[in-house]
């Protein structure tokens, strides 16, 4: 039995293959037909669209949708502004928790506070009244723990990256983290995903792909995101990023043995792999994986028909990657490593060598322009941490577009939050003029490059015999050349944060069905 058309008219239709259409008919999941109203075919049902904008969905190419939801429905730290907000939070948290409870947190940021130290330890417990506390900061690679949460795993004072005052980070930031998060019951696991996907479809995302891997989510967290895909929400694309592991991420039902494979750490833990050192910290970040590995990496991938891929941000965390991929290119050959669209999540330090190795083996960039409107710049993390050159060179996404480097938009949430418009604008207006992107660009790459990112290339447009996913959308600020308009018409309210309102999602469509209708909870 085949579904009712429904035909979709009256609004303005982003479709540059038909830039005068206004109406679209879907049937059986897919786009039908398209062109002006008085065209249109006879439909089942008809929706008015009043002038709305019509798009192809997002895709976000990179989120942990557990995590997500879990600062969606939990202790999001992302405002505090100081040490004491900090412990505050915790208090009004933990007073109305069990005393055997974990206190879960997300998202501060000492790079943004007048004074750049954290809570310790022994402030934490205080606060949580002896409850364990796991606080992550804002890049997931690092976080602040209680002294109740690291006795109950005694071994971590053993593993690197561990530190008395309860700031972790690198391999005994997983111990303690793998520890905390094992508190969540499975069912609130189960909420907290749909929630995020709940959130992602509300805001005109119709997939997301999902990085887990050991360190990160665990399997089962990982195999329960997957089983929802599609499920009257978003659909979920698994990447799960274990070092030699295509076979286990086949398995696990994942679409590439990539993600979150780290070859180093976060630029806001000092853990990013750079090569030169940080100006507010000792040394030079730390690397994962050696070149050998990254290259035993791609060639079991290719030995499981596997997209592939690896983590990673500082320059030379990314130099070891690309010498990897040159020793893959020995054994499988260069258009063979092509074929497979390996990625690289975040790309943050680049140079020119750098960007021209992703052209060579034709590597596909998942980036996040949120990271340079919240931390780019002259003033912010980045140019703490680096400099202002190398502040202003970061994330590059302009320069990797200008030379045909394939893009992938996401946000990393919750370490950015789920915000796709905020993301195109972030890319037109990064801090660095030289690496802005214009908008149709930008959109681009945050939904057909989502899809070819995963290898499915006919999705991500409005065209007939396309599959009918699409975002129905007010745009208060108004339209250009059919998309909403995201930056000021005044100069001097350019840039990342820019006021102009961004559009609101009035329905989301995955495949014809509906996903999202504002007003409908």
């Amino acid at each position: 039995m085949t579904n009712p058309s429904v035909l979709y008219r009256g609004g303005r239709l982003f479709c540059p293959g038909d830039p005068q259409a206004t109406a679209l008919l879907v049937r059986d999941g897919r786009i039908a037909w398209l062109g002006p109203d008085a065209d249109a075919p006879r439909a089942d049902e008809v929706v008015e669209l009043a002038g709305a904008l019509v798009t192809p969905a997002f895709v976000d190419a990179h989120v942990h949708l557990t995590d997500t939801g879990q600062a969606l429905s939990g202790l999001d730290l992302s405002d505090t502004r100081s040490a004491a907000e900090v412990l505050e939070a915790v208090a009004r948290v933990a007073a109305g928790l069990p005393a055997d409870a974990v206190v879960l947190g997300h998202g501060w940021d000492e790079s943004a506070w007048a004074r750049q130290t954290p809570p310790d330890a022994a402030a934490l417990d205080r606060a949580a009244g002896g409850r364990r506390v796991y606080l992550s900061q804002a890049s997931i690679h690092s976080a602040l723990c209680s002294t109740a949460l690291l006795a109950a795993v005694p071994h971590v004072v053993s593993v690197p990256g561990y530190d008395g005052s309860g700031w972790l980070r690198r391999d005994a930031h997983h111990v303690v983290r793998a520890a905390a998060l094992g508190s969540i019951s499975r069912e609130q696991r189960v909420g907290f995903q749909r929630a995020a996907l709940r959130r992602a479809a509300a805001l005109g995302i119709a997939a997301v792909h999902e990085c887990g891997g050991p360190g990160t989510s665990d399997e089962a967290d990982f195999t329960g995101v997957l089983a929802m895909s599609g499920d009257g929400l978003p659909e979920v694309y698994g990447y799960w990023g274990e070092l030699l592991g295509a076979a286990k991420a086949r398995e696990l039902g994942a679409v590439g043995a990539g993600g979150d494979l780290y070859a180093d750490g976060a630029l806001g833990s000092r853990t990013a792999h750079v090569s030169a050192a940080y100006l507010d910290g000792d040394g030079c970040g730390h690397g994962y994986v050696s070149a050998d590995q990254v290259r035993d990496h791609l060639l079991d991938c290719a030995t499981h028909g596997m997209q592939g891929g690896f983590h990673a941000i500082g320059d030379a965390a990314i130099d070891t990657v690309l010498r990897g991929f040159a020793g893959a290119a020995e054994v499988l050959g260069v258009e063979r490593l092509r074929a497979a669209r390996h990625r690289v999540e975040h790309a943050e330090l680049m140079n020119k060598r750098l960007i021209a190795g992703f052209v060579e083996y034709g590597i596909v960039a998942s980036m996040q322009p949120a990271f340079d409107r919240l931390w780019g710049g002259d003033a912010q993390m980045y140019a703490q941490r680096l400099g202002v050159q190398r502040s202003l060179e970061s994330n590059p996404m302009g320069a990797l577009h200008a030379v045909g480097v394939p893009l992938a938009f996401g946000s990393d949430s919750p370490v950015t939050p789920l915000d796709p418009w905020g993301s195109v604008r972030a890319a037109v207006s990064h801090f660095n003029p030289a690496q802005r992107m214009s908008a149709r660009a930008a959109f681009a790459a945050h939904t057909r490059g989502g899809w070819r990112a995963v290898h499915r290339d006919g999705e991500g447009a409005l065209a007939p015999g396309a599959p009918a996913t699409f975002a129905v959308w007010r745009t208060p600020a108004g339209v250009v050349n059919g998309l909403p308009v995201l930056v000021s018409e005044l100069p001097e309210e350019r840039g990342p944060h820019d006021p102009t309102p961004l559009p609101v999602c009035r329905r989301t469509v995955l495949r014809g069905n509906v996903i999202y209708e504002e007003g409908v909870a």
